[in-house]
Parts: C-alpha cells; structure tokens; sequence
C-alpha cells in the first residue's frame, strides 16, 4: 500500500511540468526554474501521506512516527527551513528529480528515500528507519509533491537537486575558527545561545543534541554556504568570510562522533 502511494507520488511529479516553466542549465545541472510552490494536496490517501509527510518533516522530534528514530532535539525544518520550501536553504523543491543519484559518501548509487532515511543516523544522530516504513514514505511523498513540474534531470555530482546552492568559492583552509566564535557572539548567540544549546524553537548548533559528526554540516564549507544563503534568519547578511569562520567555530565545539553501526536500524 505504502510503496504504491509512493509510487503514485512520484509518477505525479513526474509528469507535471507547467507550461512557461524557465530553465537555466550549467554544466548540465538545472540551475533555476520557475515552478510555483503547490499548494493544493492530491486527493484521497495520496494527500493524506503529503500531509502526514509535512507534519513529520516540521515535528520530527516530538511525531510519533518519526520520534523513535530521532537522537536530538533537531526537526527536518531546523535545516531545510520552512518545511523545505526555502528555496535557498537545503531546499526540497525539486529535489526528487535529482535522484536516483551517485553519493560519494556512501560510495553508491542511492534513491530519494535512502537519502532520507540516512539523515535520520547523520543529522538527526538516531537510528535509520526501516525503508518502507510510514514515516520514510510519507517524507518521501512529501518531497517528491514539492517536486512537482520540475523535469528529471539525475545529478552526476551527487544529491543535488535543482534547488541546491553551490558552495561558496572559499578555501576552507583559510577559516579562523577565533574570529567565528567573537562573530558568532554578535550575530547567532541571542536564538542559539553562549553554549550552542539553543533557545526556544532555535535549534541547538553543538552539543549532544546537536548534529553528529557524519552530518553534511559537520563540514565548514557545507555548513558556510547554508548560514551565508539562510543566516540570520529573515535577513541574510554574512560575507563569505564571515559564514566561514562562524562554521569553522561551531563544528569546533564538541558534537556526538557518528560511528555508522551504532545507527544502523532494523531493515524491512
């Protein structure tokens, strides 16, 4: 039942592409399109798992779906701001067309679900939920409807949908993790506080309830591109530079170690 709502989903996204959508491509890569953000769930049982999917995707932590296979105080929407509809922040509009895709981290080709499942263990510092089950199918339907009238275009250089944002043109290298931490002060402290903890909805940025260290963000450069595209939030306004060095200083901090058995669930 669960794989053939998914299997509607996708053939949905798949097929729906709005006249007047605009494309710029780069290297092959879809760039930007210029496809509206759906609003109107499908009928029936399939809008039934889009809706599910959103709910899980902005409560992750605290779903009962989903709250068994979450490790810290972390939801979906902490980095895909919006509920994924952010166009410039990790953004899932569009991403189901990318996949299926070669990762280079896990050395595989993997789907969109996969891709999900794995944050769970890396972001989310939890366990994989079993492929196949409620909660990985409805995320997955939910993406793939925010998907919709994007055309397939697999990337050949990973996970990266239409949407992604390319990664800052600085060497990592040059990062200066003490002047992060005198800006971090400054510009992040008053939502995510002195210790990283967090403050109120603001996700904690280090810490045991914080990313592991397999998170994508866990890299300063994946990590400077986010807060340079998305911080602070409602008025992003950080130098390359400076979106560096405060990465540089908070992947400084201590965070879980991610040893990938140790989040390895029960597979279906």
């Amino acid at each position: 039942m669960l794989k053939a709502v998914l299997g509607r989903a996708l053939a949905l996204a798949l097929m729906i592409v709005p006249a007047g959508a605009v494309s710029a491509q780069e290297g092959g890569a879809v760039k930007s399109l210029a496809v509206p953000i759906p609003t109107e769930l499908p009928p029936g049982e399939l809008g039934k798992m889009v809706a599910l999917g959103r709910d899980i995707v902005n409560n992750t932590g605290t779903h009962p779906l989903s709250r068994p296979y979450v490790g810290n105080s972390l939801n979906c929407t902490s980095c895909h701001l919006d509920g994924g509809t952010n166009p410039k922040a990790l953004s899932f509009l569009g991403a189901a067309s990318a996949y299926p895709t070669f990762t280079p981290r896990e050395k595989q080709t993997i789907t969109l679900e996969d891709r999900n499942l794995n944050c769970f263990m890396r972001s989310m510092n939890g366990m994989r939920p079993p492929n196949g089950s409620e909660v990985s199918v409805a995320i997955s339907v939910y993406i793939t409807w925010l998907s919709e009238g994007y055309p397939v275009k697999m990337s050949l250089k990973g996970p990266f949908g239409p949407n992604s944002q390319p990664s800052l043109k600085i060497d990592p290298a040059t990062a200066d993790a003490e002047r992060g931490k005198t800006l971090y002060a400054s510009t992040c402290v008053v939502c995510h506080a002195s210790d990283g903890a967090g403050v109120g909805k603001f996700p904690p940025l280090w810490g045991p309830k914080s990313y592991n260290s397999g998170a994508g963000l866990s890299q300063n450069l994946k990590l400077a591109t986010f807060l340079k595209n998305a911080m602070p939030l409602g008025n992003p306004n950080l130098s390359d530079k400076d979106a560096l060095d405060i990465a540089a200083y908070v992947n400084a901090q201590p965070r879980p170690k991610f040893v990938l058995v140790e989040h390895l669930g029960k597979s279906k």
